[in-house]
């Protein structure tokens, strides 16, 4: 006897892929249930920052005498921050896969930076002291971790999986040469200029670099986006393992763009917060300043690093390149013409210049990333190379 054919449910049949597009269907609109559980990050970062709004400075002025509650709030919200960060990749990933590269990561890479300089320019302006080194620390700190960690993290998790990785050579090429000469002019070139005194910029100089670093950006993303475009996007494609790990959504553009921002905008909030524990717990273990920015970039970055790492085990190298690389240079390209306006129109000055041992090893990051996407393929010992460099910067802000 032969099976109903109203069982008949195999991929190739057609009420097999009447069924498959069936499951595929979004909840119903009106089911708030059915959207709780496909979003559960959404409302509880939203909670969370509510919470820590309405209540987060008396919890922290009694954190002030109680160990015990520093722990939990701190881990309240460290869990609500990466919890949000894996909602905030999951919707990047849909957009990368519906708009294509590079504005699928273009959009995970701005998001996250327009928020990251209204972090930085909020601590410029609520900053008692007539001289920053704020916005020094986090864009230095960006390029270590985005370049040696994020960068290193990839090479070597896809070195493992798929041995050789392929990216598009020209725009690995396009990126650097943005970015290196805009982090030598914004880190370095401070250091040696006449006109001003410290590791600073005069007023006209500042207007002058902050038009041409903005200038230079937007050359970039006019590239980037319209007649290059060929160039940051995956040279082969990508793997099979992507059709493994990752599901067609079925939702548009626009709900996905705006469950990412939805997401994200309360959990860089929450950062924010959890930064000013971190910065209490680093004075009360007399630990180095720096040592702030750092771990409050690393969780600022998390989406973007979480999201850089899942495309390289992929084996979508290209994608891991286009976070990574793409975000040194939106946080330059951003950061610096932002804060250097603020600092003429308070009367603040911005230290931008790095000491001789951060020069030395930006030079470094920089030399060894020329040689490590100076060819099309990748391996884990280049990642090697750069989690080391990663971690001889750590060890530089506890013994410089």
């Amino acid at each position: 006897m032969s099976p109903s054919p109203t069982n008949d449910t195999r991929p190739g049949s057609p009420l097999g892929a009447a069924g498959a597009r069936k499951q595929a269907e979004p909840p119903p609109a009106g089911s708030i249930g059915a959207w709780l559980r496909q979003e559960p990050q959404i409302p509880v970062v939203w909670i969370t920052a509510a919470a820590f709004l309405l209540f987060g400075k008396g919890w922290l002025a009694q954190a002030q005498s109680s160990t015990a509650l520093t722990l939990i709030l701190f881990g309240v919200l460290f869990v609500a921050i990466m919890w949000g960060a894996f909602g905030v990749v999951r919707h990047a990933e849909h957009l990368a896969e519906k708009l294509g590269e590079p504005y699928g990561t273009l959009i995970l890479t701005l998001s996250v930076t327009i928020i990251e300089v209204a972090f930085i320019v909020t601590a410029v302006i609520t900053t008692q002291d007539a001289q920053t080194p704020v916005v020094r620390d986090a864009v230095f700190a960006v390029v270590m971790i985005m370049i040696n960690a994020v960068i290193g993290l990839c090479l070597l998790v896809g070195g493992l999986r798929h041995h050789e990785q392929e990216f598009n050579l020209p725009g690995a090429r396009a990126f650097l040469s943005v970015a290196i000469p805009l982090a030598a002019i914004t880190l370095v070139l401070p250091n040696f200029t006449v006109f001003a005194h410290g590791p600073t910029l005069s007023p006209p100089q500042a207007v002058i670099l902050a038009v041409l670093i903005l200038f230079l950006y937007g050359v970039f993303l006019t590239m980037q986006t319209m007649r290059y475009r060929a160039f940051f996007s995956d040279p082969h494609g990508g793997s099979a393992d992507v059709a493994d790990d990752h599901h067609h959504s079925p939702h548009s553009v626009g709900y996905h763009a705006a469950a990412l921002l939805a997401t994200l905008i309360p959990a860089v909030y929450l950062t924010e917060e959890l930064g000013l524990i971190v910065q209490r717990a680093v004075a009360a273990m007399n630990a180095p300043v720096a040592l702030v920015g750092v771990i409050v970039a690393i969780l600022v970055l998390a989406p973007e690093a979480m999201g850089a790492v899942q495309a390289a085990r992929r084996d979508q190298l290209q994608r891991s390149v286009n976070i990574a690389l793409g975000s040194v240079l939106a946080t330059i390209g951003l950061t610096m013409p932002a804060v250097l306006m603020i600092g003429l129109v308070m009367d603040k000055t911005i230290l931008l210049g790095v000491d001789p041992e951060g020069m030395v090893l930006l030079g470094i990051t920089f030399l060894v990333s020329v040689i490590t996407f100076g060819g099309e393929r990748t391996n884990m010992l280049q990642g090697a190379v750069h989690l080391v460099m990663f971690l001889v910067f750590l060890t530089l802000i506890f013994h410089p």
